[in-house]
């Protein structure tokens, strides 16, 4: 289980790495589309290229936001509850996160395929292919999937034995 965790740390970091990389070249293909655009000389596929790198961006982050547990969620009632209640809370999350993610790397790897077998691509001035925003789309719910699937573990033995709760240091510290 430990190999599986470190493995997957590691290729959510590269993917969070590739994502940012990419963002920061999109960010220069746009700016320079900018600048260029006002001497009248456009790059061309500035913005096939922004629209793939943002897949990259967003689900290449999504495992990596997972392992540090920075999504999102309402604590309202979270931090008022107790650690089985609270455990229980992340087991259902855990559950409603693969379910969701599980449908969409399922349908996300349909399409990937689909639009590999017809070679797909944007119909901008530059044919940009879209197979591999959709593989990495299928990439990133899979590395999701699996974090989600090592939490779920995690938090059922931590509601079996009753000691839940990860948040009880951020509660400590909003109370100062």
């Amino acid at each position: 289980m430990q190999t599986l965790s470190r493995a997957v740390q590691r290729l959510a970091w590269l993917s969070v790495f590739i994502g940012g990389v990419g963002l920061f070249l999109s960010m220069f293909a746009g700016i320079a589309d900018v600048v260029t655009s006002k001497f009248g000389h456009p790059i061309h596929g500035a913005y096939e290229l922004s629209e793939s790198v943002m897949v990259l961006v967003v689900f290449g982050g999504l495992a990596y936001a997972q392992i540090q547990r920075k999504h999102i969620r309402v604590e309202l009632i979270y931090l008022q509850a107790g650690p089985r209640m609270q455990s229980l809370m992340d087991v259902l999350a855990d559950l409603a996160g693969i379910a969701f993610f599980g449908l969409l790397l399922w349908q996300g790897w349909n399409e990937a395929l689909y639009s590999l077998s017809i070679d797909e691509a944007t119909s901008g001035a530059v044919r940009f292919p879209l197979y591999p925003a959709r593989f990495a789309l299928a990439f990133g719910a899979a590395l999701y999937l699996l974090q989600l699937l090592l939490d779920l573990c995690a938090d059922l033995a931590l509601l079996a034995r009753g000691t839940g709760g990860r948040l009880k240091d951020d509660a400590a510290h909003l109370e100062r």
